[in-house]
């Protein structure tokens, strides 16, 4: 387990901020003198937020504790930060406030509530799916079961070592070597994952079965790592995103993610194509794959087309794949 230091988390966070602005960008002329340090010295983010060089010195050591909102607000506009840059030091400032902290425990597991899974399940012709803040796969309808088929079967094929575990992103993401011909934008979608994890721990350091997904990963693939070092965050509400997929080819799907007020930590992800493109016409095939046996359909190659997970709406635990590693993308 993962055992996330506020202070450390704080300082390396302000630090690598403040290292991405330049002097320019902050509007601080130069003169042309070597700097040695990049971005801006801690004297020169002070003056930009008012505050003095000791006082934003032991901010920046992750003595956060006590800091009024006005000067966390302060601070994020002197080092241009975005949104989810801003939520997040939020976050950090929020639970290290905290009068006390728990020991990190194991959380129940989400169920998504009845209504819910009608609510998938009537949801013909889109891709829609549940996943928790830990990217977990808690449900799909029957499109999103044949989309992500190999998210899925990823999952099943594991070993009995770890029962319990739901289907997870990330974990497919960072550690199977197929995930890169599943996204054509694996790099940019690995960024992301790891961008929104960062996020979640900001919000809720104590989450036990995340600290143990951060552990895991952080072990077992070197750009997680790598990515993880970075402290990007990120807020990801919609888009656009490609995928190969095994049996209906390339499509490239828009996205919506719709928070669940009822459910916190809940998140509704719904995939649609462009009406009249090439990718509807995919989406569709898909459609009649996964609504036939498997016996009848002979798109693709057989030895490698994936199996639509047996299930309805709730995704099945899976358990860890042994012996996977990163997967090798230069």
């Amino acid at each position: 387990m993962v055992d996330v230091d506020r202070k450390e988390e704080i300082r390396e966070f302000l630090i690598s901020r403040r290292a991405k602005i330049s002097p320019e960008q902050a509007g601080i002329p130069s003169y042309g003198e070597l700097r040695r340090v990049p971005g801006l010295r801690r004297e020169e983010v002070a003056q930009l937020a008012g505050v003095s060089t000791d006082y934003y010195t032991r901010l920046e050591r992750g003595s956060i504790r006590g800091v009024s909102d006005s000067v966390l607000e302060a601070v994020a506009a002197a080092l241009q930060l975005d949104e989810a840059e801003r939520a997040h030091l939020m976050d950090l400032a929020r639970t290290a406030n905290a009068a006390s902290r728990r020991a990190p425990r194991r959380p129940a597991q989400q169920r998504v509530r009845p209504g819910v899974l009608r609510l998938l399940d009537g949801m013909t012709g889109v891709v829609a799916m549940m996943q928790n803040s830990r990217s977990d796969v808690l449900a799909a309808n029957l499109l999103g079961r044949a989309l992500y088929a190999e998210v899925f079967n990823f999952a099943a094929a594991s070993g009995p070592d770890t029962p319990g575990r739901l289907p997870n992103q990330a974990r497919y993401i960072f550690l199977d070597p197929r995930a890169g011909d599943f996204y054509p934008d694996w790099r940019a979608i690995a960024a992301t994952t790891v961008a929104m994890l960062r996020s979640e721990a900001g919000r809720n350091p104590d989450d036990r079965e995340l600290n143990e997904l951060i552990g895991e990963l952080t072990t077992r693939s070197g750009l997680f790592a790598a990515l993880w070092a970075g402290h990007d965050v990120r807020i990801h509400t919609t888009g656009t995103k490609r995928f190969h997929h095994p049996v209906a080819g390339d499509l490239s799907l828009q996205f919506e993610t719709l928070h669940l007020p009822g459910d916190e930590g809940q998140t509704l992800f719904t995939f649609t194509a462009e009406p009249g493109s090439a990718s509807e016409n995919a989406l569709a095939f898909l459609a009649s794959w996964a609504a036939s046996p498997p016996e009848t359909t002979t798109a693709g190659d057989p030895a490698g087309t994936p199996t639509v997970p047996e299930m309805r709406s709730h995704a099945q635990p899976g358990t860890r794949h042994q012996g996977k590693t990163e997967p090798s993308h230069d």
